[in-house]
């Protein structure tokens, strides 16, 4: 028989899997408290990479709203935000404040268009990049200061460590869905007392700890433990409905529950709380009660002096939710507390409901900076609110205002309760479009959906159908169990199911419950969802498809949120559309591109040549990056080259400059000339494109070489000893810029043992730093001895794959040229 699990203190012992998530989740969270601790911010986030590497998931995060961050949940490890470009390029990307984000990184600060600084640290171990850690502080000239960056970078070594260790044991680091929000420790110690005893009534003996002496205005080491010494200081007013309710809790068994005044030592009377409970082991004799002493006057009198004012005065928690509301708000919003408190006020109060307010309260919780706003209570009446930050909520204050001079009316209908427009689902609009206006293929064009509609719309499922030969084919799904969507592949556009009717109709179609869809189509098999909206993708007066939303309850779908989701799918239709023609374009210019790319290099006496061509893995995938290598002669000529842009014009242009290279070159025309020439037959085909080429005739018998550049990014060189030099020499400018631009040559030496390498710039760029940088980094790449790194064994085509796989991000939006050759 196999044994069940071990249990240990009446618990089941956790499998190993379930310790190996028990430490992840402390790793994340023991993270999360240690930045906060030192890197003087407000605000922590933590994003670890999922399992297909694809994507960056917020994990933990600590001083921020989980709601600001919906947009945010769930990003492309391979888009253009901070924490992707971290996460790629392994380095600390600092933002001082908006307008550097704004400038630097727009699409983040579309979805937080608030004043703070960050700073965001990849997780990194042994090369392998497990995630981002994130930090948000106040704005300013330097952003996050450099001590904060360390502390972070300090913290992320050790988060990184300690995920490489699960990783080695065989155990998943990856996300698994649930972010942890990490609560901050109060700001001060609590303001309640609280003690504790045990009341044997018959025998009247009190067994009780420090606090409770000390509340009740006893020395905790001359209590005698009897009940009449207690009984001496309750306040002899309230003494015998308090025996009466110790009665009644021992008669029936229930709790006790009652508030009473003690005297302190000075024997003025202040208010307590007592609850206690007869104990349910019947341990001990019959009329035995344990239970606590609340002191709660320091929370009671301020609270009672809060309620004082004439000002309204209420706090809000990180998330935006009421917590307290003194009377006079109640007054001025003519809104009862009960409905106030656990809400957000946006909700509850119609007047309130535009996204305005709400911007003003996540400016005021991100920036850490008190706002000010007014506000209009119908029918004439205005507020004035202040919001007061800091990272544990916001205390509110309003008051009656006078109106501004340029008040405008009312609005003549206020929002309606449930309507899609709050400012998370802005925001995740915004991020639609966006995101859609990137994205190329059709799975791009899903991934963009999914990734912005489903959290703003809390959904569950989201299916899209392509229209081919006028039947339906899936593009991508999220959310639905495993084959149900397979009886549905290839079905007429005009069968009798929502998905193909929706398009032969050309109109939306919603069902707010089971019933309604069962009631329509009694014959579908329904999955375990709760509602649904089936939108028509139409693209300049066809069909190209449709999109499925599903949601796991009943859902009133209304006004606003049945035309907002009907011109979504307009927006998704054209993208959709232009996904197919670039699909279209795609096929033929790859096939274009690697026609025209050398099938072989040649084999020269005393020099060995590898090149390698990795094409961008965003957008069309087409590029215009070339490599060559030319014999005449005696000489080797190798040639790089880039010419601007992505597309078929791209190119086919490149084909026209290196056959243009190539002619030249085995024409005996030298390198300045060679450049010279090609540089005027661009600017006569006039393709409206610029190009960048760097030629090197080598003479390998010599050991010498000629260099000319044209604005192309420097070769670089490593030496016998296994030092690296760049060979910044003089160029001449881009080809296709001006007919009469000279290319100057430049003589180089090379020693048996050298090695040239060539390359584009797609090698060394990144947004997140400066080109050099990247330069620099290939310069590490190739030097040796070092890291283990061979200094004979490798030869050029080793070296080459080395240096993409450390170099070539794979989610690189550039294409990539490299040629190496080694001279012996």
């Amino acid at each position: 028989m196999r044994p069940g699990p071990r249990r240990l203190h009446g618990h089941a012992e956790p499998s190993p899997e379930e310790q190996a998530l028990r430490d992840r989740d402390a790793l994340l969270t023991s993270a999360v408290r240690r930045v906060l601790g030192g890197a003087e911010a407000h605000g922590v986030t933590l994003y670890l990479r999922s399992r297909d590497r694809r994507s960056l998931v917020l994990c933990a995060v600590a001083g921020v709203p989980l709601a600001v961050l919906g947009p945010f949940r769930r990003i492309a490890a391979a888009g253009p935000l901070p924490v992707a470009v971290s996460h790629r390029g392994g380095r600390t990307v600092v933002l001082a404040d908006t307008e550097d984000t704004m400038r630097r990184f727009p699409q983040f600060a579309l979805g937080l268009p608030y004043d703070f600084a960050s700073a965001w640290v990849p997780v990194r171990a042994g090369g392998e990049s497990y995630g981002v850690l994130g930090v948000l502080g106040p704005a300013s000239v330097g952003g996050v200061p450099e001590g904060a960056r360390r502390h972070l970078r300090g913290v992320a070594d050790r988060l990184a460590a300690g995920l490489a260790a699960l990783a080695a044991a065989g155990h998943l680091v990856e996300p698994n869905g649930d972010t942890t929000v990490v609560e901050l420790t109060p700001p001060s110690a609590p303001t309640t007392r609280v003690g504790l005893f045990d009341w044997d009534v018959l025998a009247g003996v009190v067994t009780a700890d420090e606090q409770f002496c000390e509340i009740f205005g006893l020395a905790p080491g001359d209590f005698d433990g009897r009940a009449t010494t207690v009984a001496d200081r309750i306040a002899p007013g309230d003494l015998p409905e308090f025996r009466s309710a110790v009665r009644g809790a021992l008669d029936g068994e229930r709790v006790l529950a009652a508030r009473l005044r003690v005297l302190d030592r000075d024997g003025h009377p202040y208010p307590v709380e007592l609850w206690a409970r007869v104990p349910h082991d019947r341990s001990g004799p019959w009329g035995r009660l344990v239970g606590a002493v609340l002191d709660t006057r320091t929370g009671t009198a301020a609270a009672a002096a809060v309620e004082r004012l004439r000002d309204g005065v209420f706090s809000l928690d990180p998330d935006g939710r009421i917590t307290y509301a003194n009377h006079s708000v109640e007054l001025l919003l003519q809104t009862r507390r009960e409905d106030l408190v656990g809400h957000h006020p946006w909700q509850v109060l119609s007047w309130l409901s535009d996204p305005v307010y709400e911007n003003r309260y996540r400016a005021a919780l991100l920036s850490q900076q008190p706002t000010a706003f007014l506000a209009l209570r119908p029918p004439d009446c205005w507020l004035a609110f202040s919001l007061y930050p800091d990272a544990h909520g916001v205390t509110g204050r309003v008051v009656a205002a006078e109106p501004p001079p340029d008040a405008a009316a009312p609005p003549a209908e206020p929002a309606r309760p449930g309507a899609w427009t709050g400012l998370g689902a802005m925001y995740h609009l915004l991020q639609l479009a966006s995101a859609l206006s990137e994205a190329v293929t059709a799975r791009e064009v899903f991934r963009a959906v999914a990734d912005e509609i489903l959290p703003a719309l809390g959904g569950q499922e989201l299916a899209i159908y392509a229209v081919r030969d006028k039947r339906l084919q899936l593009v991508s799904q999220s959310g639905y169990p495993d084959g149900f969507l397979d009886r549905f592949e290839g079905i007429p556009v005009g069968a009798k199911v929502p998905g193909a009717e929706t398009i032969s109709s050309a109109a939306p179609i919603f069902f707010e419950s089971v019933d309604e869809l069962a009631a329509a189509y009694p014959e579908l098999t329904l999955d375990d969802m709760g509602a649904w909206a089936f939108l028509p993708l139409i693209a300049s007066g066809h069909p190209v498809g449709s999109c499925i939303l599903g949601f796991d309850r009943p859902r009133v779908f209304t006004l606003e949120e049945r035309a907002l989701l009907t011109a979504l799918a307009g927006f998704i239709a054209q993208a959709l559309e232009r996904a197919r023609l670039y699909d279209a374009e795609f096929t033929l210019a790859r096939g274009l591109q690697q026609a025209l790319l050398p099938h072989r290099l040649p084999h020269v006496e005393g020099v060995r040549i590898a090149a390698r061509y990795l094409p961008g893995t965003q957008g069309m995938e087409i590029g215009g990056d070339w490599y060559d290598a030319i014999v005449t002669g005696r000489d080797l000529c190798l040639v790089i080259g880039d010419v601007e842009g992505h597309s078929v014009g791209a190119a086919a242009t490149m084909g026209q400059l290196r056959s243009a290279v190539r002619a030249f070159t085995t024409g005996g025309h030298p390198p300045d000339e060679v450049l010279a020439r090609t540089n005027q037959l661009l600017l006569d085909l006039d393709p409206g494109l610029l190009a960048s080429c760097c030629l090197v005739r080598l003479t390998p018998g010599e050991g010498t070489a000629l260099v000319a550049r044209a604005g192309h990014v420097p070769p670089v060189l490593r030496h016998p000893d296994g030092r690296t030099e760049v060979l910044d020499v003089p160029g001449g400018p881009l080809l296709g810029v001006h007919e009469a631009a000279a290319y100057p040559v430049n003589p180089l030496t090379l020693e048996p043992g050298s090695l040239l390498a060539l390359y584009t710039d797609g090698l060394v760029e990144d947004s997140s730093e400066a080109i050099d940088e990247g330069v620099e980094r290939l310069c590490a790449a190739l030097t040796w001895p070092g890291a283990g790194r061979p200094a004979v064994a490798e030869g050029p085509e080793e070296l080459a794959d080395r240096v993409l796989h450390e170099l070539g991000s794979t989610h690189r939006v550039d294409d990539i040229a490299l040629l190496l050759t080694a001279y012996r």
